[in-house]
């Protein structure tokens, strides 16, 4: 078990809730997991995870290769806020493993009444002690979501993450582990210890002023640039040529909606296929926002040649992508 803080080790000590329970005190509320398993834990980080960047991701991912031949799988106690972006970076310095990663908090600490946190790390342990379950994984309220799929979607209820565009791969039911979506991990397992950070995201808002994408292509090394709808650029600016001239610096941009369901289609409109057909961008179809932006990040830390990022982003890693 590792544990990087998160409300489910969280107390209130008058300024609000911070972490500031340790793995082990968190194992002496669930005593059904002794009865599953063996556990060690251990805390890399503690901290709200608000505060968790990709830093914290790679070092995660460098404490799951140190053991992982030691351990027949992980659970990962981390903040709900940020943990669909930890579980989508996990997702591409971690691939292929035939043990599983799992994911998992809570939306109160666990020494409140009421608290989701012991349903959510037994559950979480089940799934992990379960012989089919592999790769990255959260298991929140139940589900069984694919680390590069899932989303909060609510900021208080005990259901706060959903699966988009791919259905939840398992169900943990009744102390068992119902599973939807059973492959065998082809290959061998992949360890990355690298992303390059600097990419960014940008959500157009109707009217955006031209000089913020200027400054953020500036800025960046890669982009993930959310439009309406389907996807496609507003005419009334010169946002297309901002794009082209970004293109042609080597920056890698990645076109996608920033509806939640149902992804992106730049051949519909003449405001998207104008961008498809004529620049060197990368469309996210059905990817997450938080997988793009994890997976460009890892892209760039192994090539900035568009046509090698292109065959990597449109490469399946974890179920993260479906059409292409």
């Amino acid at each position: 078990m590792i544990g990087t803080g998160g409300t489910i080790s969280s107390r209130n000590e008058g300024q609000g809730l911070s972490p500031g329970m340790p793995a082990d005190d968190l194992m002496r509320f669930c005593p059904d997991i002794m009865g599953l398993c063996d556990v060690d834990c251990i805390q890399p980080v503690f901290l709200d995870s608000t505060n968790i960047r990709p830093g914290h991701w790679i070092k995660l991912a460098d404490t799951v290769q140190r053991y992982y031949d030691d351990y027949d799988g992980f659970v990962i106690t981390h903040g709900t806020d940020t943990m669909a972006y930890t579980a989508s970076g996990l997702s591409y310095l971690l691939q292929n493993l035939r043990k599983p990663v799992v994911l998992t908090g809570s939306q109160k600490p666990i020494d409140e009444p009421g608290s989701d946190a012991i349903r959510n790390l037994t559950d979480a342990f089940i799934c992990a002690c379960d012989d089919e379950s592999h790769d990255v994984m959260i298991v929140f309220f139940g589900a069984v979501i694919a680390g590069t799929r899932a989303r909060k979607n609510f900021s208080r209820s005990y259901a706060a993450f959903g699966s988009i565009n791919f259905p939840e791969i398992a169900k943990v039911v009744n102390g068992k582990v119902i599973h939807y979506i059973n492959e065998d991990v082809a290959g061998r397992p992949a360890f990355y210890d690298y992303l390059n950070p600097n990419v960014g995201v940008l959500k157009f808002v109707p009217g955006l002023r031209t000089e913020i994408l200027q400054s953020l292509i500036e800025q960046y090394d890669g982009l993930v640039i959310e439009s309406f709808g389907v996807g496609g650029l507003p005419e009334y600016s010169d946002y297309y040529e901002q794009i082209k001239h970004a293109s042609e610096c080597g920056k890698l941009i990645v076109m996608t909606t920033q509806v939640a369901n149902e992804g992106s289609d730049l051949s519909v409109y003449r405001v998207g296929t104008q961008i498809k057909n004529n620049l060197k961008v990368l469309e996210a179809h059905d990817m997450t926002t938080e997988s793009a932006f994890a997976k460009l990040m890892w892209i760039l830390g192994l090539t900035t040649d568009f046509d090698e990022a292109q065959r990597y982003f449109y490469t399946t890693v974890n179920h993260d992508i479906l059409c292409k």
